[in-house]
């Protein structure tokens, strides 16, 4: 017999223990193939993260996956969580048999992170009483009960555990055996042998590993300082203090046990007795109830048809027979039949059944989301409120029967309320039913490299700079930054310190750092949750599946994304606010999709605040493309992304659309799948359609291609290649244009998007740019609301809504609620989002209000409210940030004399309750004088500068005016980009930003020179600002708080809050610049001597200072000073005329004002 086959590694510690095992699953299954091993068990510290992934990965290599866990064992009871040895339970390892001892392994490791946490998820010997059955038992590492009380010297105590142990699991308990060249276990195995044979349990021999390979010790060691938060050099710390905790192969652990073969002999014994089948595919519905006499089949049937007549407006004929077209009846049966056959119909009424809850109880729902609003029985059954077939949407992108997956319906919901929708999901199906998700974060490419460079002590200044060289983003690897990187190459090729730093972090990289609660992700299954998946409470409140939710699809669960979406809070905010405002009963989602104020403001590219489309980058991408129709918004969402962004399909795009460049389509049978994209192919859908058409694809073959397309698989491709052209050939179509066609497809495919998600998303955009135009006082209360707390923005949409013409008003204590509101001067600032003031004190405030009427001083409103909720701290703040402005008194006076106030208020109330003591009850009168306090202070009010100084300490924010409004001509532009603008723009771009210091704070270096740690606040927001000691040197008579300046430098990640910040090239004042136009006008036929004849008659009209430039085929050419011109509204108006709409544009730039010589 091959050794492969006489040893099996029966405990072993994958990367799911977090930061200490250091194996990854597809490396440690590798080793055991390499080594001939059938069978391998996963064994994670007192979890089975990787039980899923592993057990599928372990059948696809053909080798056993034996489920495990090292569990811990509190010394007392799981409940007892008071002590030092309460802290430090025991390690017993658990293998399950079966499906029965995989159901109880589950349920211990579920109470043990549920109820026994303390320290670590601990399960207590009634827990084994009450599920041992169907396990295998192993006594565990030197952390094992039996293993302590031996080291301690008990070994009596250690027998009558072992016999403990052997009653409970029988022929099932082994006493685990180590040879891990540990000096100070030494003494140990002999007592486990003696043990053994005076017990009669057997020796299983185990290595604890926690690493693939014994180089990978070292990284193992990192991972653990990592965790422990230590040095590599420290000599003090946890760490494993031999190399011999790999995967060894099984001549190793043969040799090294050759004096006790029968603990070898027990490895193979202990794999032959697990035998674990877990149902994969099979689907674990909730049971949904239907109507006597109904299934989950005719239920939905009768659900969708009934849906259908109200969605289409159904006519009646007057034999009184339903009418509808044919191709929705079709469409509807199609789907039905489908949905049915692969077993979903539980599926989608659980779907509609919460959605139409949320819906009934007032609760903003998205109009979809993904590839559902390509199905029509989700229209139906109201889940989506995209009508497929007006806007060309695929039901097989969603769902075929030749891609066997679960549907995936995810959806958006008001972010306040998502919690009232999973709770009533809780009450339906049972709150053992429904559970959140665990996610992990894991050690990404910069990540790493910060944590081993902390770990190795590389100095901070070297391991920022080496992190930074590696690009930002979700799908950067340290390998392929090396590759790609030339900077980074030289870096690891000539310095063997950086070479050990990278290769580190590229050992680790990717490796789960932490487990948490997945954003969105909620889980529904048919019995408890614990029956299917282990369960572990992350927090107070938050019990999450140790199941990713891939694995969890994968055993059949139901998986579902509740997300929470601001803008349908938004949204909801407005409809209430109009209610009130106007007496308009407003539904978001009968609004016209062609109202013309709408498309006029969004080709003005005024989107601040609206949905998907207020970035710097879509602005200036809608006022090219001028949209004018829903369908173009649609198209706006799938272009504004890297890979179209990137590759030219949307400049190529605006120009087909604008007439600049012709549209051409290689085969009439493209022209009414592309027309709606002039001819380029963006969504995912109309490559399924050409496929469909031109190569006699079924839909569902269609979509294969389409994926293998998107994630571009090279082998799939290929052979779809070969069934794409043989099809097109079949149908008419040469093979040259076939292959043609096909590539092309191939290429557009890679940043094709999903049109069923865009139209979608494409809704709520148009929605909040409807509201925007035609309700803009409430949409900007709206908006406002809908992100309290968040200052950046807030100062941004306050700035908006001045623009806009809006007041912004400071809050006031008779007129501002918890959230912003509208009044007749303009927006209240809400008092919700006043520093110090919490939500007692605002319902005491709005519930005194609501009983009494406005407060008519500052007496009377402390006299009405609970002066508990409302203390002097509440009431300083609200006098400071201009909240009692409108009763007439300063600030400055009522903070002086807020104490007097408070005790005079104090000493009345007092004089109140002692007669009511007297009238109600008491023996006699009680004698009261009412006490004076101190004579009121005559205070001057504060300067302007300070009560701008106090708004923005209270409220985060100036709201009666701002410092630099008095510059807001100057500043128009004079910086390239704004604050608020930076965070989407990418490192090492170089920016010029106006505004003023704030935040500042000098540094001196290690060398002893001078540098700056600042903010620059412009009327959009803050950005942060570094100017290093050169810069620093030079502008240092204005580096101070409050200066307004202009500042060129380039953009960097800070390493703390990966925000990108400004690192000043050149600080100069503002007042040192000025102001200059600059007009751009695109020419698509330089040869065409009519049109130039009368552009140059045009500009001669309008003689001025301001440059011409002509921009033509991707270059610019400044016209010279003879044709400068006055920049007039007039001549932009004659020159689009002339040349097109689009062709022209005026922007605004900045010099150094000239020195004139005296």
């Amino acid at each position: 017999m091959p050794h492969g086959k006489k040893f099996v590694h029966l405990h072993n510690h994958t990367e799911y223990s977090l930061l200490d095992g250091a194996c990854r699953i597809a490396d440690l299954l590798a080793k055991a193939k390499e080594y001939g091993q059938t069978a391998v068990a996963v064994t994670d510290h007192g979890n089975m993260y990787a039980a899923v992934e592993f057990y599928l990965a372990a059948r696809e290599l053909g080798i056993k996956p034996i489920i495990g866990c090292e569990l811990y064992v509190a010394p007392r009871t799981r409940f007892d969580k008071e002590t030092k040895e309460d802290r430090s339970p025991f390690h017993l390892t658990a293998l399950a048999k079966n499906e029965a001892g995989y159901k109880n392994l589950i349920k211990m490791v579920s109470i043990a992170s549920i109820e026994g946490f303390y320290s670590r998820p601990r399960v207590d010997k009634d827990l084994l009483k009450q599920y041992a059955k169907d396990l295998v038992l192993m006594s565990g590492c030197a952390g094992g009960e039996i293993a302590k009380l031996i080291r301690g010297g008990h070994y009596d105590e250690a027998k009558k555990t072992a016999l403990w142990y052997k009653e409970l699991a029988g022929e099932d308990f082994y006493i685990e055996i180590m040879e891990l060249g540990l000096p100070e276990l030494a003494g140990l195995n002999p007592e486990l042998i003696r043990l053994s044979k005076e017990t009669a349990v057997k020796l299983v021999a185990t290595n604890d590993v926690h690493c693939v390979n014994k180089e990978d010790v070292y990284y193992q060691d990192i991972l653990l300082c990592i965790q422990t938060n230590a040095f590599h050099a420290d000599t003090n710390r946890f760490k494993m203090e031999t190399k011999e905790f790999y995967y060894k192969s099984p001549e190793e652990m043969i040799e090294l046990f050759r004096e006790t073969p029968e603990a070898i002999k027990s490895t193979v014994e202990i794999a032959e007795k697990c035998n674990l089948e877990i149902e994969i595919g099979k689907l674990h519905l909730p049971d949904f109830t239907v109507p006597e006499g109904d299934n989950p089949d005719t239920f939905m049937e009768k659900l969708v048809w009934e849906g259908i007549k109200k969605r289409y407006h159904e006519t009646v004929s007057p034999d009184g027979k339903v009418l509808l077209p044919p191709e929705i009846i079709d469409r509807v049966k199609y789907e039905l039949y489908v949905i049915e056959k692969m077993g979903y119909a539980a599926y989608f009424l659980i779907v509609q059944d919460f959605i139409n809850w949320a819906k009934l109880s007032g609760i903003e729902v998205g109009p979809g989301r993904g590839s559902a609003a390509g199905s029509i029985v989700s229209y139906a059954l109201g889940i989506t409120n995209i009508d497929p077939l007006k806007y060309g949407l695929i039901f097989e992108r969603f769902l075929n029967d030749e891609r066997v997956s679960m549907p995936d319906i995810d959806v958006d919901f008001c972010f306040e309320r998502r919690g009232e929708v999973i709770e009533y999901v809780s009450k339906k199906y049972g709150s053992d039913h429904v559970a959140q998700i665990v996610t992990f974060g894991t050690m990404a490419a910069r990540g790493a490299i910060r944590d081993v460079g902390r770990v190795l002590q590389v100095p901070l200044p070297e391991v920022d700079k080496i992190a930074k060289l590696v690009p930002f983003g979700p799908d950067v690897d340290l390998k392929g930054a090396l590759e790609s990187v030339k900077d980074l190459r030289a870096l690891y090729d000539g310095d063997p310190r950086i070479k050990q730093l990278l290769d580190t972090a590229m050992k680790i990289e990717g490796m789960a750092r932490h487990a948490s609660v997945h954003a969105a992700g909620v889980v529904i299954s048919q019995k408890p949750v614990s029956e299917y998946a282990p369960l572990q409470k992350l927090d107070e409140n938050v019990i999450v599946t140790q199941y990713t939710m891939t694995d969890l699809e994968k055993i059949g669960l139901l998986k579902m994304d509740f997300l929470g979406l601001r803008n349908l809070t938004m949204i909801a905010y407005v409809r209430d606010l109009l209610k009130v405002t106007q007496g308009i009963e407003m539904d978001p989602n009968t609004i016209p999709l062609d109202d013309e104020k709408t498309y006029r403001r969004l080709a003005e590219g005024d989107t601040m605040g609206i949905f998907q489309l207020e970035s710097q980058g879509m602005r200036t991408l809608i006022k090219s493309l001028n949209p004018t129709t829903f369908e173009e918004i649609i198209a706006l969402l799938a272009l504004y992304r890297p890979g179209p962004l990137e590759s030219g399909m949307v400049d190529d795009f605006v120009k087909r659309k604008h007439g600049k460049i012709p549209i051409h389509y290689d085969l009439p049978q493209l022209q009414p799948i592309l027309r709606e994209t002039y001819g380029v192919i963006l969504y995912q859908e109309q490559v399924m359609e050409i496929a469909s058409k031109i190569a006699g694809f079924t839909m569902g073959q269609a979509d294969i291609l389409r994926a293998a397309m998107g994630k571009k698989k090279v082998k799939e491709m290929a052979r779809q290649k070969e069934f794409f052209v043989d099809g097109a050939v079949k149908k008419g179509v040469s093979k040259a244009k076939a292959t043609a066609l096909f590539d092309l497809c191939a290429k557009f495919a890679g940043y094709g998007f999903n049109k069923s998600h865009s139209t979608s998303y494409a809704f709520i955009s148009y929605q909040t740019a409807y509201l925007k135009a035609n309700y803009p006082v409430e949409f900007m209360a709206a908006l406002l609301t809908s992100i309290i707390g968040n200052t950046d923005k807030t100062r941004l949409y306050m700035a908006e809504a001045k623009k806009m013409g809006i007041k912004m008003l400071q809050p006031d204590v008779n007129e501002s609620e918890k959230n912003y509101t509208v009044t007749r001067q303009g927006v209240r600032y809400g008092i919700g989002a006043i520093k110090n003031v919490g939500i007692a004190a605002i319902e005491s405030i709005l519930a005194a209000r609501k009983a009494g009427g406005p407060f008519t001083s500052i007496d009377d409103f402390i006299r009405r409210i609970d002066s508990r909720a409302v203390n002097k701290k509440v009431i300083e703040s609200l006098i400071k940030c201009g909240a009692f402005d409108s009763l007439g008194l300063g600030r400055a006076y009522l903070v002086e004399n807020l104490a007097r106030i408070m005790g005079d208020v104090s000493a009345q109330l007092k004089e109140i309750a002692s007669g009511q003591e007297m009238l109600f009850g008491g023996d006699q009168p009680v004698q009261t004088r009412r006490e004076t306090g101190p004579a009121a202070v005559d205070t001057p009010e504060y300067p302007p500068e300070e009560l701008l100084r106090l708004e923005k300490e209270f409220l985060g924010l100036y709201i009666s005016s701002h410092p630099l409004d008095h510059v807001r001509d100057a500043l128009e532009g004079m910086a390239s980009v704004q604050a608020i603008d930076i965070q989407d723009m990418k490192e090492e771009q170089v920016v010029t930003i106006a505004g003023m210091l704030t935040n500042s704070r000098k540094v001196v270096t290690k060398r002893g020179d001078n540098m700056l740690i600042a903010a620059i606040e412009d009327l959009s927001g803050l950005v942060g600002l570094v100017v290093f000691p050169k810069v620093f040197e030079k502008a240092s008579a204005i580096l101070n708080n409050d200066e307004v300046v202009v500042i060129k430098g380039k953009l960097n990640r800070d390493s703390r809050t990966e925000e990108l910040n400004v690192v000043a090239e050149t600080v100069e004042p503002l007042k040192g610049f000025e102001k200059t136009r600059t007009i751009f006008i695109e020419l698509v036929d330089f040869n065409n001597q009519q049109i130039l004849s009368q552009l140059r008659a045009l500009l001669g009209r309008f003689p001025g200072g301001d440059p011409v430039i002509i921009k033509m085929d991707g270059k610019s050419v400044e016209l010279g000073p003879e044709f400068r011109v006055a920049i007039d509204p007039s001549l932009v108006e004659e020159l689009e005329k002339l040349l097109g709409s689009g062709s022209v544009d005026v922007k605004m730039s900045v010099r150094k004002r000239e020195k004139v010589a005296v």
